[in-house]
């Protein structure tokens, strides 16, 4: 299922250094990198079978 996910984000962002990790210890998840650098998480959706959720925090630091 990882690699439908990671298939779907690149698709839908257009950029094909999307990356979903599977998460060590969660068999429900994975992080998502662009290239080296860590921007979420996506994990299954309680409510909606064979759905998935995708959380990206978004910094004040990283803004401008």
């Amino acid at each position: 299922m990882i690699r439908k996910i990671e298939g779907h984000l690149r698709g839908t962002f257009a950029n094909a250094r999307i990356n979903v990790v599977p998460r060590p210890k969660q068999k429900d998840s994975g992080e998502v990198y662009v290239g080296e650098e860590f921007v979420g998480v996506v994990f299954e959706d309680e409510d909606e079978d064979g759905s998935f959720m995708f959380e990206m925090a978004i910094l004040a630091e990283d803004l401008p």
